[in-house]
């Protein structure tokens, strides 16, 4: 796992020193998280000069989505989702759909989501969780737009409703993906895509994730951060804070790029195109708008 190089000393920890052999895209990344209030520009300063160019900024409730999509209006090279989480599924209204609604119609904006199942903790009951994401599913139909989807102990369940509700959604990604082999091929029999995360550096509970990498096929993939959360447990060096960020999706696309047995640059060139399509980014970084034809 060579060719994820370290950049020139510039005062950062080693940690932050990689920088891709190829243009990534981090397509789930909290910027929005009061961690990076203090030092958000120079967070994205360090994710360019790894080689992240461009950011998916994860809306998982109103407020936060209006918040992602202003940070997209005002950086380049970013962009939003709009959804409601399944923590805070109890929270669902009309007026909450309305205001979704709204958001999606703008540029930036350019998934649905993050919205799913969560099983394993709980915070809003399982009815409530499948009332929001149905409601959800509504909107991706209605905009023609992607689902950026969470599941937690829940993949027979999203399974199922996503079955009923696979000929009137365009695309659809399983970020952060953790589960096993069964639900793994499950989504992809459904023609979903699949996020990973550092979750595979993890020697407590990623090691299953090693073995199934190879399962995914390469236009199937994208990567992510998930930032500030997983800060992956095997860098080189220890990070003050143990906050994660984008600058260290290159060492997350070395470990994948190593258990699937691909070089880093055809890694990193296969999930940035693969994510350029699924989101409908056009080089010129202006998403395209779906059209209602073949919906």
């Amino acid at each position: 796992m060579a060719e994820t190089t370290d950049t020139q000393d510039t005062g950062l920890p080693e940690a932050l020193r990689f920088r891709s052999p190829a243009p990534l895209v981090d397509i789930g990344a909290n910027l929005t998280h009061d961690s990076f209030a203090r030092d958000l520009p120079a967070t994205l300063q360090r994710a360019r000069e790894a080689g992240v160019d461009t950011l998916i900024l994860t809306g998982t409730d109103l407020a936060h989505a209006e918040q992602a999509s202003a940070m997209a209006r005002e950086h380049a090279g970013l962009y939003a989702t709009a959804g409601l989480h399944p923590h805070a599924a109890s929270e669902w209204s009309s007026a909450l759909k309305a205001g979704m609604r709204e958001l999606l119609r703008r540029p930036e904006v350019v998934a649905v989501g993050e919205c799913g199942l969560d099983f394993n903790r709980n915070f809003s009951t399982p009815a409530e969780q499948e009332r929001a994401l149905e409601a959800q599913l509504g909107l991706a139909a209605e905009s023609g737009l992607p689902l950026f989807l969470h599941e937690r102990d829940a993949g027979e369940r999203l399974h199922q409703i996503l079955h009923a509700w696979r000929d009137d959604i365009r695309r659809a990604v399983v970020h952060c993906f953790t589960g096993e082999q069964r639900s793994l091929h499950r989504y992809l029999d459904l023609d979903l895509h699949i996020g990973l995360t550092g979750w595979l550096c993890d020697e407590r509970r990623g090691h299953h994730l090693r073995d199934l990498v190879r399962d995914i096929p390469l236009e199937r993939l994208m990567v992510e951060t998930d930032c500030p959360y997983l800060l992956p447990r095997n860098l080189p060096a220890k990070l003050k804070g143990r906050r994660h960020e984008p600058a260290l999706l290159p060492w997350i696309v070395r470990e994948i790029a190593h258990w699937r047995g691909n070089s880093e640059a055809e890694m990193a060139a296969a999930t940035t195109t693969t994510a350029q399509r699924f989101f409908q980014l056009e080089a010129q970084g202006t998403p395209t708008r779906p059209s209602k034809e073949g919906h």
